[in-house]
């Protein structure tokens, strides 16, 4: 599911996004929730704090009250960088000069110039963006661990203090499970390659089974590859 969150306090301008809403996603058959704001105020700050679906924030600069659409943007990007964020506005370029970078924005559109033709085609596009916001949680005593699927790169066992290694780019996290445990929570890109390793297949580049071990796209040989696993891994 989609998640549109519109803070537009124009009505004219809130039926336009919504019949280009409507027309994308009858389209593409895909199930949204569309919530309307004209401002920021609780329920909107309720709205940005919830993470379980795929949003895409269409926001006004110029609203009522104190708080702009950038405002806005900026406090999304405090703790999402996934969903995207549409400004429209009647503003010049220069906000697309300054904003984009700094917000990770997916575009500035003009009200009054060709408004319902540039959303129609950005929303086309968002919906044919792979989104991946599977996690794997794991929750213990001592502390609560949350990592993108996408972010992790393989998974093994160390022997030594019979822990298991989360390996992502830039940290390893270490956690009291076991690897079937893992791998029951994990999707079908994850596959075991070893007794002792889980890899994300789409981090892999290259497999070599007469030597025993995979290499990262990062770059890093692994080697924890066994002939074994490999029927399941061809899949």
């Amino acid at each position: 599911m989609i998640k549109f969150v519109v803070v537009e306090d124009e009505k004219n301008i809130q039926d336009i996004v919504k019949k280009v809403i409507r027309k994308v996603s009858i389209i593409n058959d895909t199930e949204i929730e569309v919530n309307y704001y004209t401002k920021y105020d609780k329920k909107l700050q309720k709205e940005i704090r919830e993470e379980l679906y795929r949003k895409v924030y269409i926001l006004d600069i110029e609203l009522e009250g104190s708080i702009s659409g950038i405002d806005i943007a900026h406090k999304i990007r405090e703790k999402d960088w996934d969903s995207e964020i549409i400004f429209i506005t009647s503003h010049d370029k220069m906000f697309e000069t300054v904003h984009r970078s700094i917000l990770d924005v997916f575009d500035f559109i003009e009200k009054f110039h060709n408004m319902e033709q540039r959303l129609e085609k950005d929303l086309k596009i968002i919906y044919n963006q792979k989104f991946d916001k599977k996690m794997l949680k794991i929750y213990s005593r001592n502390a609560d661990l949350e990592i993108y699927f996408k972010n992790i790169f393989y998974i093994t066992r160390d022997k030594e203090d019979r822990k298991i290694v989360i390996h992502t780019k830039e940290i390893d996290f270490k956690v009291v499970n076991t690897l079937s445990d893992i791998l029951e929570k994990l999707d079908n890109r994850f596959v075991r390659t070893h007794r002792g390793c889980i890899v994300n297949k789409d981090h892999v580049v290259k497999y070599s089974f007469s030597d025993g071990y995979f290499i990262l796209d990062s770059g890093k040989k692994v080697d924890l590859l066994s002939k074994k696993y490999r029927k399941e891994i061809e899949k």
